[in-house]
């Protein structure tokens, strides 16, 4: 079915060519069959908002393409970039779960495909289906680790270049490894990637200059080539 932002939906999930290892894409063809019955598929240009922090929880968000990121802004406007969310990944779980307000700002990086859920019929959906309910549970436990592991390698680092090469560790920790480094795609911005770290645009920019000054990476488009790892970790302390 075509639709637009050059995206193609898909009317079920257990058909679908989309299929991730997410926590939700991997369910049994009945329990995926019980998903299609409560979803409404949908697909969101770029800089779409899906919540809002302390918005009530609606539903959930299933990302079957695309990327989206998490942010939440403090009274005088600074936003930090909680984490981006991957293909697989659903958004929106910690709050309706536990009936309390979405805790962060969700909004799309590029056009993105999705899965909304609304909250009641999630609910039910968990409590009729003890295997989603299990991933449901694996998806808030990956949450906390990816929390965890965020505050390890960029809260604890104390200069620009221990955050920096942090977060650039972080990011390649599934690339792809080749004969002169892990190769990944890297498409946020150095704006993007000073709200996740706590760094000026200009201080990124900086940082980064200084890291392909030294070889430790190289960066061609949206290619980002980490050259010395060992290097980057003994800057952010690992």
């Amino acid at each position: 079915m075509g639709s637009p932002y050059r995206l193609e939906l898909t009317g079920s999930c257990e058909a679908c060519s989309l299929k991730s290892d997410g926590f939700f894409c991997n369910l049994s063809g009945d329990t995926l069959k019980a998903l299609d019955r409560i979803k409404f598929t949908s697909t969101y240009p770029r800089g779409a908002v899906l919540f809002v922090e302390q918005e009530a929880p609606r539903g959930v968000f299933i990302l079957c393409k695309g990327r989206v990121k998490l942010s939440i802004t403090s009274s005088e406007g600074k936003s930090v970039i909680l984490r981006i969310v991957q293909p697989g990944e659903v958004l929106g779980l910690h709050a309706v779960v536990s009936g309390k307000p979405y805790q962060a700002s969700a909004e799309t990086l590029e056009s993105c495909q999705m899965i909304f859920v609304r909250r009641e019929d999630f609910l039910r959906f968990l409590r009729e289906n003890p295997e989603a309910s299990l991933r449901g549970a694996q998806q808030l436990s990956y949450n906390y680790q990816v929390a965890c592991e965020q505050v390890r390698s960029l809260g604890l680092a104390h200069s620009a270049m221990g955050k920096l090469a942090g977060f650039l560790l972080m990011w390649a920790a599934n690339g792809q490894p080749t004969k002169l480094g892990t190769r990944v795609l890297l498409t946020l911005t150095h704006e993007e990637i000073g709200q996740m770290v706590g760094l000026s645009r200009e201080t990124v920019t900086r940082t980064m200059g200084d890291f392909r000054h030294r070889q430790l990476v190289s960066v061609k488009g949206a290619t980002l080539l980490i050259q010395n790892k060992d290097a980057l970790e003994q800057f952010a302390g690992l």
